[in-house]
């Protein structure tokens, strides 16, 4: 029928369907999975995080975000910003070396690579002659001197990338300079480390891991001091005076040399072993800090004893009389010092430590060094996420009481502002608040800020206060004993270790206008709570909700319940605890539903579904939907794994069975019987296929397992028993199609408290495919779904419409079946599975608005299958209007983590510790909107053009190009492009050297004029001042 509609039709609804769906992946919210490098810009105010996937990420102010991702599949190993630039260098584990700039684009940021180099030896040589282990990028902006494990030193010029091998510092060149008696037979192994003179551009320090560390002068291009040590080198640090070097080793010392005119030091003037004379792990990073008045702050990482500390990772610092050992739950990545004034100079004001797990920054200006709170960043994953739930439009009275609750808890952390602040953020003010809440494996819930770009954690609930559970000794390790040495201190919130694993929160509901909050965790326990200004000591009553109802013949495998505390527990303000069911047996609780106008929660497990009154704290209804062949429910969370393995018995007992009955019959036919065993063996290898691309859609046998799991609960004021007469009423779904209804009879208001709810059986419906019910929804007169609770009371939504017919929409993992009401009678279906071969995996209802028209919105679905498509279905007509790829479907965790806003976005998980956000909606899109301006270059030696080796106009000019994005090839063969100054003869000379000698270059630059103080970055095109 297609061909006959008219085409200015089409056209129109095509053309409204470009204003309301709009899909993009807007922002990574949370904490970076397996970072491996960190940087940091002291002129821009940035910092950059590299992880083990090849991410690279810059941060500054809140809000002012960017992410680039390396072509090659390898780990971040360094990052190094270029100074008094927008410029950064990465080093990849694959020896790679790229830039990245960021550049203007329409008034805003963007961080693109823009070239990428590769050390090449001269032929025969084995690759640890040019596999780089330390990177100094110099402060002029124009070279990167680049330390290799064959201890040479190569001079590359950026942005260019190109080799000034007459610069190079060959390891024979620093041999020749030392004593043989100090050479002996060892060479001088890798270079470790590479700084610049704070005072002498022209000078720079080289440290090799044997112990050798000198200084290089070059202008003259040879070494000045010679530091002889005897112990394997670390790391090194040159003190902002330019007079002391300081040097950490591998035996837990760290010593230190004063520059003066002796040309060679044997010993030096200070050799110290903080932690004792015990043999000690290598102290990895040092640095000393200088104040205005008083001793400077020396900062060190490791030097613990081995045998008594050698399993914790810490920084120690000391200042004056203060020593801190500041301990981590994570390894230590890197980490870095911020100033208080600009330019990097000024008083130490914090420090920035980057551990595989978190962000900590301590705050050095205030005593007792607290820590900072992150305003992103946050791990999300402190705890284990377990479950998710997200609430939009918050009311502003609620926002500010959970602030509030928020503020008491954070009243340790330092109040200093946040020290990274380089950008400006121009993203508009959101318009609305929104919530975030997580549910995690140790039995807290944390409310997040997600309103914005940045998700900030505003409050943390506990559930745990409610049970007897084992004492947390971490706590009694956040703060050292008197005299304790090491002087520990527990930093960071990272705990990944929960006391009983029963406590897992597994879903949550939250009513915005109430203030009512449901939790539901592992053991069968559903915790009403309400929220409180003021804290309270309160007693906890539970309530025994047996879903068996008495079935003999069925004993629980599992886990036992959690044993709720008999006194009183005094609660913090917040969310406190007032009400307990306790379900029997302690599953899982797999789905949950609040009404806080009827203060009823309903919930349900893998053996049935219940209703409580939290106001009258009893139970109105326990229905048992466990099948007689469900004896899997009963076996615990392991259950799913041990279905599969009984699938597959049962199928491979299938072929032989047939294989005996086929030979019975077919003795002397061997032809045949090879061939019906083949096809036998094909039939079951398919019914073992576990997610299949495509399928019929049929119905299922009721011995499948877990029929009984109760998927969703739905509360809806709808027409059951005739169409006159509306009624309260309580459906239920199951994993065996089955849909359940309840009327709910309410007493009126000023009974409530005396006259008990009740409820009725009035309708079940059998879906004939028997997929599992994923989604309920009831559509008013108009087709719209119902409002939320309490919202009509609050005029944030219109009324339902109670004069034309309702519907029922069933939403099972293969079809959308429309019903009407109170018959029941199938109205409209969608075969999902049978035109794509998905299945439904989540479901939510949103409302779309246009991005053209302020007053038009419309309501539809929000499906994400098993193949991480998106689609997006209309209510009520249930047509298919988009459909976008948005997960990988080999990422079954991030499916099944996925939730959606009533605003057509959503959050999944695309590591343990981040949520990707994404948005389907044309108005509706949160994506970072920033400008980093790039600061007017200092004035001073630093900044001065170093003398050249070659001519004039071969190299000394090369820092007045930049690349143009678009003419970078995206392949990383080496190649050679074309440049500004190739019709200079010698110019072409030097390429032609570089191609015989295998040189990798990159020349994909364009000339243009260096941008002056105060313009923007731009990398290509022309640059606007401010």
């Amino acid at each position: 029928m297609k061909r006959f509609r008219r085409h200015g039709q089409e056209t129109h609804r095509d053309r409204l369907k470009q204003e309301l769906y709009q899909f993009a992946k807007t922002v990574e919210h949370g904490f970076p999975h397996q970072p491996s490098a960190l940087g940091y810009s002291p002129n821009l105010q940035l910092l950059a995080i590299g992880t083990r996937s090849g991410a690279i990420k810059l941060y500054g102010a809140p809000g002012v975000e960017f992410m680039g991702l390396h072509d090659e599949n390898a780990a971040v190993t360094q990052i190094h910003f270029l100074p008094h630039q927008g410029e950064l260098i990465t080093l990849l584990d694959d020896n790679s070396l790229h830039m990245w700039t960021l550049r203007a684009h329409q008034g805003l940021s963007e961080l693109l690579e823009v070239g990428r180099f590769t050390l090449t030896g001269p032929p025969g040589a084995p690759p640890s002659v040019t596999r780089v282990t330390a990177v100094l990028a110099h402060s002029s902006g124009e070279l990167l001197f680049l330390g290799t494990e064959g201890g040479h030193v190569f001079v590359v010029e950026v942005p260019g990338f190109r080799e000034l091998e007459e610069r190079n510092i060959s390891v024979e060149a620093v041999q020749q300079r030392v004593p043989e008696d100090y050479m002996g037979r060892r060479n001088l192994e890798c270079v470790e480390a590479l700084q610049e003179n704070p005072l002498n551009p022209h000078q720079i320090l080289i440290g090799y891991s044997r112990g050798l560390m000198l200084t290089w002068d070059l202008d003259t291009n040879c070494s000045r001091h010679h530091f002889l040590g005897t112990q394997q080198l670390e790391s090194v640090w040159w003190t902002p005076d330019g007079q002391q070097i300081l040097s950490s080793h591998s035996d837990g010392s760290y010593c230190q040399w004063t520059l003066n005119d002796e040309d060679r030091q044997a010993e030096p003037d200070k050799h110290e072993m903080p932690y004792g004379t015990f043999p000690c792990k290598a102290i990895s990073k040092i640095m000393q800090l200088s104040t205005k008045q008083g001793p400077p702050f020396l900062i060190f990482s490791g030097g613990m004893p081995r045998a008594s500390y050698g399993d914790r990772h810490c920084i120690s610092v000391i200042h004056s009389k203060t020593h801190v050992a500041l301990d981590f739950t994570s390894r230590i990545i890197d980490y870095f010092a911020t100033t208080s004034g600009a330019q990097g100079k000024g008083e130490p004001s914090a420090l920035v430590v980057l551990v595989e797990e978190e962000l900590v920054v301590v705050d050095l200006e205030t005593e007792g060094w607290p820590v900072i709170q992150t305003p992103y960043l946050a791990p999300l994953h402190c705890s284990a996420i377990t479950c998710s739930h997200h609430v939009s439009n918050i009311p502003l009275k609620l926002w500010e009481r959970i602030r509030a609750a928020g503020q008491h808890q954070s009243a340790h952390y330092s109040r200093k502002p946040w020290p990274v602040k380089g950008g400006q953020n121009l993203a508009p003010d959101a318009p609305q608040r929104d919530l975030l809440l997580t549910g995690h494996e140790d039995g807290t819930v944390r409310f997040w800020d997600a309103s914005g770009v940045c998700l900030y954690p505003l409050y943390k609930l506990s559930t745990a206060g409610v049970f007897h559970a084992d004492a947390d000794t971490t706590d009694n390790m956040n703060h050292g004993a008197e005299g304790e040495w090491p002087p520990f201190r527990k930093v960071g919130c990272f705990d990944p270790y929960s006391d009983d694993p029963r406590l897992g929160i597994q879903k949550i509901h939250l009513c915005k206008y109430s203030g009512y909050l449901a939790v539901a965790g592992t053991a069968g326990q559903i915790v009403v709570l309400e929220l409180n200004d003021e804290p309270a000591e309160q007693l906890v009553e539970g309530t025994l909700a047996d879903l068996l109802q008495g079935q003999e013949g069925f004993r629980w495998k599992g886990h036992t319940r959690l044993e709720v505390r008999e006194e009183a527990v005094a609660f913090p303000a917040g969310f406190q605890p007032f009400a307990l069911v306790q379900c029997q047996p302690p599953a899982v609780v797999t789905s949950l539903a609040l009404h806080s106008e009827w203060k009823l929660v309903a919930f349900g497990t893998s053996h049935g579904f219940g209703l409580y009154d939290y106001q009258q704290k009893n139970t109105v209804l326990v229905r048992c939907t466990l099948n007689p062949s469900d004896q899997l429910a009963l076996e615990g969370p392991l259950s799913r794994v041990k279905s599969i393995k009984k699938s597959l018995r049962q199928s491979f007992r299938r072929i032989r069975r047939s294989r005996v009955s086929v030979r019975k019959h077919h003795v002397g036919n061997a032809a045949k019987l090879q061939e019906i065993n083949a096809r036998l063996e094909a039939e079951a290898l398919q019914e073992m296929e576990l997610a299949p691309v495509q399928r019929k859609i049929e119905a299922r046998s009721s011995d499948d397992s877990f029929t009984g799991l109760v998927r969703t609960l739905y509360f809806a004021d709808s027409f059951l028993s005739d169409g006159s007469h509306n009624s309260p009423s309580l459906w239920a779904g199951t994993n065996g199609g089955s849909v359940f209804a309840y009327t709910l009879r309410l007493p009126p208001s000023d009974r409530r408290m005396e006259d008990p709810i009740t409820a009725y059986p009035a309708k079940e419906i059998q879906l004939m495919h028997r997929a599992p019910v994923v989604g309920i929804v009831v559509l008013d007169g108009r087709g719209a779904p119902l409002p939320e609770p309490l919202e009509v009371a609050h005029d944030l939504a219109r009324s339902p419409d109670m004069h034309n017919a309702h519907h029922l929409l069933v939403i099972s993992e293969e079809q959308f079946k429309m019903f009407t009401l109170p018959k029941v009678s199938s109205k409209l279906k969608l075969k999902l599975t049978a035109l794509d071969g998905s299945r439904v995996r989540k479901v939510g209802v949103a409302s779309f608005g246009s991005s053209r028209v302020e007053d038009y919105s419309e309501s539809g679905l929000v499906v994400l299958t098993n193949q991480g498509d998106l689609h997006v279905i209309s209510l009520p007509s249930l047509k298919m209007q988009v459909r976008y790829p948005c997960v990988r479907r080999e990422d079954v965790s991030g499916i099944a983590s996925c939730v959606f806003t009533k605003y057509g976005q959503g959050f999944y998980l695309i590591s343990p510790s981040e949520f990707e956000r994404f948005s389907l909606s044309a108005r509706w899109l949160v994506e970072p909107r920033c400008l980093v301006e790039l600061p007017p270059t200092p004035s001073s030696s630093a900044s001065k053009p170093l003398p050249r080796a070659q001519p004039d106009g071969a190299a000394v000019q090369h820092r007045n190009f930049r690349r143009d994005r678009e003419n970078c090839e995206e392949n990383v063969s080496p190649r050679v492009m074309e440049h500004a100054l190739l019709n200079d003869e010698k110019v072409l000379q030097e390429i032609q050297r570089s191609l015989e000698g295998d040189q990798t270059s990159y020349l994909e630059h364009h000339s243009k004029s260096k941008p002056g103080g105060g313009k923007l970055i731009t990398n290509g095109g022309e640059s606007s001042r401010e």
